[in-house]
């Protein structure tokens, strides 16, 4: 399998934000994006996620077949706002995740035992910390199987050792032939990783 982006381009607001951007990924890559705020790192994720539009350039999926015929159907997206029901407990929202997207990978409560946090099942997500919101949002990739992973800041708010378990996390994922992509400002500890720098592309 390979994600491949073609002289991408996007836009915000109808403004250019960025232009040119290729690169290429198979099986067990991950490309960490960096850049300044404003730099387009977050636009493009979601155009790989086919979330928005690109302006300009392409992207695919190749090799998928018809289990995953284009990145859309093969990805995880975690956005900054983690996308759970704050008056669903953990549990209802892990769950939904799971029902909608199909592919069953881990239990909901194995997922949970995944980021320290298996004793906040029942817990409405409202009444979460910070930190904890991120963490089940992290759980939220563990209940579905999907083998591209798209992250957008995805230690913020973590504590320095949920930030350890999660890079093992993805070790995992791309020992097992996964790919990621990861926009941020921090090291994810992933070594051999490809990197992109936005605005200097």
């Amino acid at each position: 399998m390979r994600l491949v982006a073609d002289n991408l381009a996007g836009d915000r607001g109808g403004e250019p934000v960025f232009d040119g951007v290729s690169f290429a990924l198979s099986n067990g890559e991950c490309l960490i994006v960096t850049g300044e705020n404003g730099s387009g790192k977050s636009t493009l994720l979601r155009i790989v996620a086919g979330l928005l539009p690109a302006s300009g350039g392409s992207v695919k999926l190749e090799g998928g077949g018809e289990e995953w015929p284009d990145v859309m159907s093969a990805c995880h997206h975690l956005g900054d706002r983690n996308a759970m029901k704050p008056a669903l407990t953990v549990a209802e929202n892990l769950r939904f995740r799971q029902e909608f997207l199909g592919r069953p990978f881990m239990l909901v409560e194995e997922a949970l035992e995944e980021v320290a946090l298996p004793s906040v099942a029942s817990l409405p997500f409202g009444y979460l910390s910070t930190g904890q919101r991120r963490r089940v949002a992290i759980a939220g990739l563990l209940v579905a199987f999907r083998p591209v992973w798209l992250l957008d800041e995805p230690t913020a708010g973590l504590d320095l050792g949920s930030e350890r378990r999660f890079s093992s996390l993805m070790r995992a994922h791309l020992e097992d032939g996964g790919i990621i992509i990861a926009a941020t400002h921090v090291p994810l500890g992933i070594e051999g990783a490809k990197e992109l720098v936005m605005g200097d592309v």
